[in-house]
């Protein structure tokens, strides 16, 4: 079978597979046959992944999109044949690497796969990083959508820079006008 077909019937975008071909992180054994032919030896890849699958908004106010991230990633589950192991959802920033849920998942030896919609749902910075160490351990990570869709991450990253602003006026000013200066700051900034 070629490797885009493989990757369709994976759920996975063809040019992501073949990143992973360049990149020798396919999780099946491949082999170039020609100048843009590359085959995948379906037989070994017979061996069925278990799914870890995580979904995360930022604040409460966005609970009607944590539900649909969790939706759509139990139906692209359901339609790859494999097998879910733990489902975690959690209302946190990406920002901050004191997340528990995110936490249990990746450290669950039975999740052979870590399955989210955005990069982003992982973490604000350094996915690249837990991306290397599960693929140290013989692990990966599948990102269903690459490209971002308009509005929901410029919501989130408002809602992450706001908390963040809100951590650095606490610090600097205390906790009670924390919020209001941080309102402040956004506002100046959108003006200038």
């Amino acid at each position: 079978m070629n490797l885009t077909e493989w990757a369709r019937a994976q759920g996975i975008h063809p040019q992501t597979a073949y990143k992973w071909f360049r990149e020798g992180t396919l999780p099946v054994p491949a082999q170039r046959v020609g100048p843009r032919t590359i085959l995948v030896n379906i037989e070994a890849s017979a061996v069925p992944e278990t799914l870890g699958l995580y979904a995360r908004v930022s604040s409460p106010d966005h609970k009607a999109d944590l539900e649909r991230q969790m939706a759509r990633l139990t139906h692209w589950a359901a339609t790859t044949g494999h097998r879910v192991v733990r489902v975690e959802s959690e209302i946190a920033s990406g920002m901050t690497g004191g997340r528990p849920k995110v936490q249990r998942l990746l450290a669950d030896p039975a999740v052979t796969t870590v399955v989210v919609e955005h990069k982003d749902r992982l973490g604000r910075m350094n996915v690249e990083l837990v991306q290397a160490a599960l693929s140290a351990s013989g692990r990966r990570l599948v990102v269903l959508d690459d490209g971002e869709v308009e509005g929901e991450v410029e919501d989130d990253l408002v809602q992450d820079i706001m908390e963040v602003l809100t951590s650095f006026c606490a610090r600097l000013y205390g906790r009670r006008s924390a919020k209001n200066r941080a309102h402040k700051a956004l506002e100046a900034a959108e003006r200038g």
